[in-house]
């Protein structure tokens, strides 16, 4: 038995004034306490407690001992209190990370509103499009995209994020409007690197049945924002998240076409670096986008 726990022992002899007391709380016998007791005397080479048919009392020596054991005893209970406490609360620093992206037209606006409602939270974003060590980089939860690899990682489903095909009227006055995938070949794609870099489409017919279009285009750019700004300026045709793309939409910058022909949509998971006593802090942050992602939620993000 380790010190800190002959002390704990102790104590609750010394306040209890009973052998058999303190063992019924630490849930072992009394022949145990009385042998820890009398290890730490041995120990200590002095006799802390006085012993008679009606029970215990301190010796000059036990009273000192006791008088510093129990401030050890109950800062180290405090200390529990505190991890526990924390643990199961929502405080603290919360590192997230994500891709640009998304971070930048998504996360960003979710964090604020979960700081907003857990006042105690302090946030440190961190984007970065390839692939991070959750573990080295000290991130407490990141959102990423596609399917997950097997892995210790702990991770919660949000959601599914669609893509569109999309441009601008302009384009299609111009260059007219595809009708079929494969008519997406003779004309300008503007192509997002990240994902497209093969320059193949890949898309679902409405029986689900996949169709595979090779593509060319003046622009490639792993920058989204760059691939809806060209789109938006008459460029050429772009496959684009819906979350990037739905304000355009609206605001008729941008037109969908083939809305019968589906392209591959990514799932979108939190993910934290174990399944085993997540903090506080982490649980808040990952129920309340379980609360948040749901059926069209690209449709409720403010205004960019």
């Amino acid at each position: 038995m380790d010190r800190l726990q002959a002390m704990h022992i102790f104590v609750r002899v010394v306040e209890t004034g009973s052998f058999s007391k303190a063992a019924k709380e630490f849930a072992t016998t009394q022949p145990t306490v009385t042998k820890q007791v009398a290890a730490t005397e041995a120990r200590l080479k002095v006799r802390l407690l006085n012993r008679n048919t009606r029970g215990v009392s301190l010796t000059e020596s036990g009273a000192l001992y006791y008088e510093k054991c129990k401030i050890i005893v109950r800062e180290t209970e405090e200390a529990d209190n505190i991890v526990k406490l924390r643990q199961s609360q929502a405080q603290g620093l919360l590192r997230i990370g994500t891709s640009v992206a998304f971070g930048r037209r998504v996360i960003v606006p979710l964090a604020l509103d979960f700081m907003a409602k857990h006042p105690q939270v302090q946030v440190d974003l961190s984007f970065e499009d390839r692939y991070t060590d959750l573990v080295a980089q000290g991130i407490d939860v990141a959102v990423r995209m596609g399917k997950l690899a097997d892995s210790t990682l702990g991770a919660r489903f949000l959601g599914m994020n669609p893509w569109v095909l999309a441009a601008s009227p302009k384009y299609l006055k111009t260059h007219g409007t595809p009708k079929r995938p494969a008519e997406l070949s003779s004309h300008n794609a503007l192509i997002y690197s990240s994902v497209q870099g093969d320059d193949v489409w890949r898309l679902l017919t409405p029986k689900g049945e996949p169709v595979t279009v090779p593509v060319t285009g003046r622009l490639r750019s792993n920058n989204l924002s760059a691939v809806l700004a060209a789109a938006r300026g008459g460029l050429g045709i772009a496959a684009l998240p819906r979350y990037v793309a739905e304000d355009s939409l609206v605001s008729g910058h941008i037109v969908e076409m083939l809305k019968d022909y589906a392209l591959p949509e990514q799932e979108i998971h939190a993910v934290f670096p174990s399944p085993k006593l997540v903090p506080g802090k982490v649980q808040a942050f990952v129920a309340y986008l379980q609360g948040w992602f749901g059926e069209h939620w690209w449709e409720r993000l403010p205004k960019a």
